[in-house]
């Protein structure tokens, strides 16, 4: 497959496709005669792989570092699992933020409800 036609499929640009072999989370894809990657089934899992790992919030370095451990070996397993772990508890602290920011926001929609009907209902008194 061209990188094209695996950006499509896996909704990356190609871009974000040559970033990712160039800093380590892709390994290198082979190329054609004419010097164009020519990505198998291989290189299409580890995109695979690296997209559904980014979408579950790990940063490019944790998951850069985790690929590396992985390419180790199994004795690695418990230094993966700790960057998991620590990922995980990053995305609590964000979803953390997140809740307080959502929750500053309603307050504000309910007061701004409440003060928009008082003074809709004083308009209408005056009528």
């Amino acid at each position: 497959m061209k990188i094209s036609e695996v950006s499509e499929k896996y909704g990356l640009s190609a871009d974000t496709l040559r970033y990712y072999e160039r800093i380590g989370l892709l390994p290198r894809v082979p190329r054609n005669s004419a010097g164009v990657r020519d990505y198998g089934e291989k290189e299409c899992s580890w995109v695979e792989f690296v997209r559904y790992m980014r979408g579950a919030g790990l940063s490019v370095e944790a998951l850069t570092r985790y690929i590396r451990l992985a390419q180790e070996g199994e004795d690695t397993a418990e230094e993966r699992r700790d960057i998991l772990i620590g990922q995980r508890e990053m995305l609590k602290g964000k979803i953390a933020v997140l809740q307080e920011a959502l929750d500053k926001l309603n307050y504000k929609i309910d007061v701004f409800y409440g003060k928009m009907r008082e003074c809709e209902k004083n308009l209408q008194e005056r009528a």
